[in-house]
């Protein structure tokens, strides 16, 4: 398990934009388990929509990036200390199937596919309730 000021260690992003509350489960090289938890405070909510409010599909799929990074770093034993940063670099085959609200907990999935020459392949998903909310296939590049 990892709370947010251990995930600070792996991934630059602060608030409003640090979209991981909390690590559950993480086995380096493999997989990572992570959750979102969604409050009607968060500043998105405000603009998008305001009588009917929806997480972002931009920042599910950020969200699950930034999952996908911590296991990148973690695999490696490296952490933003050392001056190493990941970059969302692609996505590919992704899919929205439901919508994320205040007051849901979004699990995020992510399994390492392949590394090469610093670039990450990860398979991501997010899912409510054990309902699938979105995957993808998405690169990350370690600079």
């Amino acid at each position: 398990m990892m709370d947010v000021v251990e995930i600070k260690q792996y991934l630059p992003h602060r608030y409003p934009f640090l979209l991981v509350d909390r690590v559950l489960e993480i086995t380096a090289g493999e997989s990572i388990v992570a959750c979102k938890n969604l409050s009607v405070n968060e500043p998105f909510f405000n603009g998008h929509f305001p009588e009917q409010p929806v997480f972002p599909g931009v920042l599910l799929l950020e969200a699950m990036a930034q999952a996908a990074g911590i296991l990148g770093f973690y695999s490696q034993g490296k952490t933003t200390a050392d001056g190493s940063v990941y970059y969302f670099a692609g996505a590919d085959d992704v899919r929205f199937k439901r919508t994320c609200v205040p007051g849901d907990q979004v699990i995020l999935h992510a399994r390492v596919v392949s590394c090469r020459r610093g670039i990450w392949k990860f398979d991501v998903r997010a899912e409510v309730a054990g309902e699938l909310a979105a995957s993808a296939s998405i690169l990350c590049a370690d600079r």
